[in-house]
């Protein structure tokens, strides 16, 4: 049996997988990602507080998503990759799933700690 640490990993690794597919393959479409991406990043937040015992609602995590991005956004790269890699083909879509993945990942370990504090109180 997975611990809840296991389970944790698991859901945030398996939630940024998805995101860098779909980062990935939507790269010539600028923007158009965020329409999938952010319910499988909200859905990674509602499971990893499940695996914390803490219930909440999807408008909770929406929430707790745009507070996470924001924190991991301004962490994240500080310049342009479209116009650094845009214009290459090929490596637009390497970049994009790259950064999806880490964001997510990013996002998933934010949460995981949120919940750990709330856990512990």
């Amino acid at each position: 049996m997975a611990s809840a640490k296991q389970k944790v990993h698991g859901i945030i690794h398996a939630a940024s997988i998805a995101c860098a597919g779909i980062d990935g393959g939507l790269a010539q479409v600028h923007e158009s990602d965020s329409v999938a991406i952010v319910p499988i990043q909200t859905t990674m937040i509602i499971a990893i507080a499940s695996e914390h015992g803490i219930e909440i609602t999807n408008a909770a995590a929406t929430d707790l998503l745009l507070t996470f991005t924001a924190t991991a956004r301004s962490r994240q790269v500080l310049f342009n990759r479209q116009a650094l890699v845009g214009w290459l083909p090929g490596i637009d879509n390497v970049v994009n799933d790259s950064t999806a993945a880490a964001l997510t990942e990013a996002i998933g370990w934010a949460a995981n700690s949120y919940f750990e504090k709330t856990e512990a109180k």
